[in-house]
């Protein structure tokens, strides 16, 4: 999965430092960020090897290595370099590049949509001693905003439930699984009978969690469950939200050759047969 990118190590700790010529540079233009590419592999600039205007913020550590952010102004272009959205790093190379450039992004965008006080109108100031934003009137704090959210595999016996989302509901276009947020006050089992029956009138039993990701293209976290149906197995599409919802045998399921998400390797966990 994304996050998988050892033998690197991900270090998400804040520190007040200012970068050094070997530290790594994201430069973002709105909601895009700074690349380029070459021997088949991804680069960021290095901290000073680019003229950027932008005061420069540190993000995290991938290993000893420090990541800072900086803004570009809207005109500035840098030679042999271009901007790409957060979707670039479904597939950039290598895989540790991948994580951080969508990880950060994530920081980025928190940042951004956070520039005023939701209690007062304040203006928010980065707090100096942690990943935090302080009002500079009433003083009120806030940390980077996590949605937790549940996939389930729902299983009847050697078939599997997929879905596919209406367009106006998601840009991803591949078959997956059934997904939803966790609301105000419920578990994530409750929030595994809820989404499954509201997506595909089914009830579930023999809920059992699998493993966790965060995913930064949403700002989720996300919980994994394999499930079994309860009865009927006759689906009632929320057709709002689905455009399909079908069941598939283990040896009929689309490929999907992507690695780096939890709910492909939750559907090859099944097609595998693996306990």
């Amino acid at each position: 999965m994304i996050q998988d990118i050892a033998p690197h190590k991900y270090h998400v700790e804040y520190e007040n430092r200012e970068p050094e010529s070997e530290d790594i540079l994201l430069i973002f233009k709105g909601n895009s960020v700074l690349v380029r590419e070459a021997e088949g592999r991804t680069w960021f600039p290095a901290a000073d090897e680019l003229d950027v205007k932008g005061k420069k913020e540190f993000l995290f550590k991938i290993d000893d290595t420090n990541l800072f952010m900086a803004e570009a102004e809207e005109n500035e272009s840098f030679e042999g370099w271009h901007f790409e959205g957060q979707e670039y790093f479904r597939t950039a190379f290598p895989a540790w590049k991948a994580f951080a450039g969508a990880t950060a992004m994530q920081i980025h965008r928190w940042y951004s949509e956070n520039k005023f006080c939701s209690r007062c109108g304040g203006r928010m100031k980065r707090g100096e001693e942690e990943r935090s934003l302080i009002c500079s009137e009433c003083g009120k704090t806030v940390y980077p905003s996590i949605s937790p959210c549940v996939i389930v595999a729902l299983t009847d016996g050697d078939k599997i439930l997929l879905t596919k989302y209406n367009q106006n509901h998601s840009k991803y276009t591949r078959y997956a699984l059934i997904a939803g947020y966790t609301e105000v006050g419920e578990t994530f089992e409750d929030t595994v009978r809820r989404e499954v029956f509201e997506e595909v009138g089914l009830k579930v039993k023999n809920i059992t969690y699998y493993k966790n990701q965060p995913w930064s293209f949403s700002d989720t976290l996300l919980m994994g469950f394999f499930a079994e149906v309860d009865g009927s197995n006759e689906i009632v599409r929320d057709e709002k939200e689905l455009s399909e919802a079908v069941w598939f045998e283990r040896e009929n399921i689309p490929v999907n050759n992507s690695s780096i998400s939890l709910t492909n390797e939750m559907i090859e966990k099944f097609r595998r047969n693996e306990k």
